[in-house]
């Protein structure tokens, strides 16, 4: 069959729509982690957190459908990427999982019962559901950055020399935490946009500048950190962008400061930290001129900068090994084969599109505030 596609452009597609995948995943499922790590801020009355809980309650699991494509992809493109870092980091994947899995039963037990212990109780469930996640993901963006503790044999078998414990090294942090702040700021912009005139929106808008501030200092700090750090790989001698999937074929080294080479031979890249920086500054500034819409567009704009950021920084590592860099994991030595990518991408640009837009029909439908008359008056409501 012949393949329209090249192998090394089919390679790089599906990198690109990895990234878009894990985009539009914090684009949309963010701000609903943000409204649940936000809810014992901004909500003090059970009527206050029904309200929070409602401006998310009627999209929150079509968000997640891109949690799920963006894994699926994983596994389909990527194979060699799911393989090493879902057995490596299992213990990490089953926290995430169990506070994941904290969210959609909170949502749909909270108002099965009128006891203020019950209630309070899913309510801390859908704070650690949005708060754990949110750090988490993160801590593993971070630790990607700095390298993950696996190597390889000869037969490609993948081996972790790592723990849990270790994942929680400080420069993993400050992504966490990076992570945390950017949801919150997202969150923040949601409430403001869908919650009532009234003390949940007004909180909220108290929050969001701090989020800002703080998400803009943690952003800085990590690209300090990689600048001077001692954090960074490159690959030396011939690379071949069509080569066989083969990590141990190519030559890599850990080099300090090398994730801001692309930018240098690739001036344009400059645009994603731009956009993390200037997405929150615009987020502040639509906290200041009162406007809900420059608020939560900047917010998505910084949410798109910051993790545009790392992806592109990387380029073209996908997973870098910290104690074997040779086994790190690239778009060029660990991608399925040149048909599968190409019937992976026939299948994309059939569905994507379809995704994209029941998404958009449904925000549309469901848009509007959420107010208090509206959950104590019945109906399907939180």
């Amino acid at each position: 069959m012949e393949i329209p596609i090249s192998y090394e452009v089919l390679r790089v597609l599906w990198w690109g729509l990895l990234g878009v995948l894990l985009i539009g995943f914090a684009a949309t499922d963010g701000f609903d982690f943000g409204v649940a790590g936000l809810l014992p801020f901004v909500a003090k009355t059970d009527a206050e957190r029904r309200v929070a809980i409602n401006t998310v309650g009627p999209t929150w699991e079509g968000n997640q459908v891109w949690f799920i494509l963006g894994g699926g992809a994983i596994f389909a493109a990527w194979p060699m990427v799911y393989a090493v870092s879902f057995s490596g980091l299992y213990l990490a994947m089953f926290v995430l999982l169990a506070a994941l899995i904290l969210r959609p039963v909170g949502f749909k037990y909270r108002s099965k019962r009128e006891d203020p212990r019950w209630r309070a109780m899913w309510d801390w469930a859908l704070f650690t559901g949005g708060f754990v996640p949110a750090l988490l993901f993160g801590v593993a963006v971070g630790n990607v950055l700095v390298g993950l503790p696996f190597r390889l044999d000869d037969d490609l078998r993948a081996f972790w020399d790592g723990s849990f414990f270790d994942l929680l090294n400080p420069f993993a942090i400050l992504c966490g935490l990076l992570s945390v702040t950017m949801m919150g700021l997202h969150g923040a912009a949601w409430l403001s946009m869908k919650a009532e005139y009234g003390p949940v929106r007004d909180r909220a808008r108290a929050l969001a500048p701090i989020f800002a501030i703080t998400s803009i200092v943690l952003f800085a700090g990590g690209g300090l950190v990689m600048a001077y750090g001692p954090y960074g790989f490159a690959q030396v001698g011939d690379v071949d962008p069509a080569g066989p999937s083969n990590p141990l074929r190519a030559e890599t080294v850990a080099a300090a400061g090398a994730w801001l080479s692309n930018y240098a031979a690739h001036p344009w890249m400059i645009l994603a930290p731009v956009l993390g920086f200037g997405g929150a500054f615009a987020a502040l500034a639509g906290l200041r001129l009162n406007s809900e819409s420059i608020t939560f567009i900047g917010s998505k704009l910084s949410t798109l900068g910051i993790i545009s950021t790392a992806g592109l920084s990387m380029f073209p590592f996908i997973l870098p090994s910290s104690i074997q860099p040779n086994a790190s994991l690239t778009v060029w030595n660990s991608s399925s084969s040149h048909l599968t990518l190409f019937i992976m991408l026939i299948t994309t640009a059939i569905f994507l599109p379809i995704i994209l837009a029941y998404t958009s029909w449904a925000f549309k439908v469901m848009w509007g505030r959420v107010t208090t008359e509206d959950v104590t008056s019945g109906g399907d409501y939180y």
